[in-house]
């Protein structure tokens, strides 16, 4: 770990601020549009924006990419986001907000691709396994940090709005100073069909859309809710802080038990777990305690679920589809994303701000029946080339979907040459056992 980080350590101390940067300013925003007296449906609008401006991205940066590179598209992206931040205080308007989250929305998703090929390009086939584990875990560290920053000045005010310009700013300095101009681009994934990928993966296909809206519902809508809800700034930056810890927690148990059983049964369960969890917020959570703590289980069900319908897909296609339908599952998600802090924010407005709960629980509930129901239509079959349960989320770009996948094939290709060497020297030790007690 210590040489994949040598090797990678620019890269990580600049995704490090990027995402305590962005962290920071998706709460803040919030926080802030109640303060201005920005309704509940008006940010649920605003919020939208960035998801729509990231699937948008996702389809243009493989373009600009190859028209001017790297290091290019990375300046470019980087200067809109800093300067989008440091808008959103000189120009407090619903319709100024929206346009500025999509632009973040946009930029991110192009930063994000472009940071996963320079990744992947410093990695060696050996430590590619590594290098993406370290960058998910930094990726996340960096939003959970993200939130506390929130307590160290007024969001009423300037200072939080230029904390994240300067922090966004600093953490390209050192991805451009030390990578190289000419790192080659992985190729984007073709994307899949989605009537072929819906046919062959109805529940993914379906989970990872509603799974969407639970995503943007979740980590776009909490600090408009817990500021109508009358949490204090403190108060609000610790419930986000427990939705991302239990995001880092559960990624790995969940993970650990996805490749051991039916994963069907798991993702009924951890809806199942999800649905509970928003009834015991929407009828508990005048305790803060308990609402913090459903925040860290609702985290905790939310995240592993996406790598958790990625990895059920794979188990219906052949290694080459991985990729296209990891696009394909992105998309749908990001269809998903965009609805969901619509939906909830005139359902806020109009209905009562439990609605957030409200909301969770009815798309919980929904991936949870689904699931019960296809189980009674297919039985569970895994192809010889599925690949195991992959810890990625919808906060990285495609590439890190085929990096993961490449990185899983290395490590079962590793596995069994170990266990055909142990056989080898098993059989070997034996021969020899054999010819010794023959001669006796």
């Amino acid at each position: 770990m210590l040489l994949v980080f040598k090797q990678t350590w620019a890269l990580m101390v600049g995704i490090l601020l990027l995402m305590l940067g962005n962290g920071l300013q998706g709460t803040l925003l919030g926080v802030r549009g109640s303060l201005e007296n920005i309704d509940s449906a008006a940010m649920g609008y605003i919020m939208a924006g960035y998801f729509l401006g990231f699937l948008g991205g996702s389809k243009a940066t493989p373009v600009m990419l190859k028209k001017v590179g790297h290091v290019r598209v990375f300046a470019a992206l980087g200067s809109l986001v800093s300067a989008a931040f440091i808008l959103y205080a000189a120009v407090v308007d619903p319709i100024a907000w929206w346009l500025l989250r999509v632009l973040v929305g946009f930029c991110f998703s192009g930063i994000y691709v472009v940071a996963e090929s320079w990744l992947n390009h410093s990695a060696s086939n050996e430590s590619r396994g590594q290098a993406l584990s370290m960058y998910l875990m930094v990726q996340m560290a960096g939003m959970v940090l993200g939130q506390l920053l929130l307590n160290v000045a007024d969001p009423g005010g300037y200072n939080l709005f230029v904390l994240i310009t300067v922090l966004v700013s600093i953490s390209f300095a050192p991805m451009l100073l030390s990578s190289s101009s000419n790192a080659p681009l992985q190729d984007s994934a073709r994307a899949m069909p989605l009537k072929e990928l819906i046919v062959t993966s109805p529940l993914a296909s379906f989970g990872m859309l509603l799974l969407g809206g639970i995503y943007s519902v979740l980590y776009a809508m909490s600090p408009v809710y817990a500021t109508e809800r009358g949490l204090t700034i403190a108060q609000t930056s610790y419930f986000i802080t427990g939705i991302f810890l239990g995001a880092m927690l559960l990624q790995y148990p969940i993970g650990w038990l996805s490749d051991r059983i039916d994963r069907r049964y798991l993702i009924i369960s951890v809806t199942a777990l999800g649905a509970v969890v928003s009834l015991t917020g929407m009828y508990a959570g005048n305790s803060f305690v308990v609402l913090v703590a459903c925040a860290v289980l609702l985290g905790g069900a939310s995240n592993p679920l996406y790598s958790l319908l990625v990895a059920y897909a794979n188990d219906y296609l052949e290694r080459d589809q991985m990729a296209a339908a990891a696009g394909g599952l992105l998309f749908i998600n990001g269809c998903g994303a965009i609805t969901g802090p619509v939906v909830v924010g005139y359902a806020m407005t109009h209905l009562g701000i439990e609605w957030f709960f409200i909301t969770l629980f009815l798309l919980m509930s929904a991936i949870c029946l689904y699931g019960l129901y296809r189980i009674s239509q297919r039985t569970y079959t895994v192809t010889d080339e599925a690949a195991p349960y992959l810890p990625i989320s919808a906060r990285t770009s495609g590439l890190a979907t085929s990096f993961a996948i490449d990185a899983a094939e290395e490590q079962q290709l590793e596995e069994l040459e170990d266990a055909e060497e142990v056989f080898e020297t098993r059989f070997h030790d034996e021969q020899i056992l054999k010819r010794t007690d023959d001669q006796q």
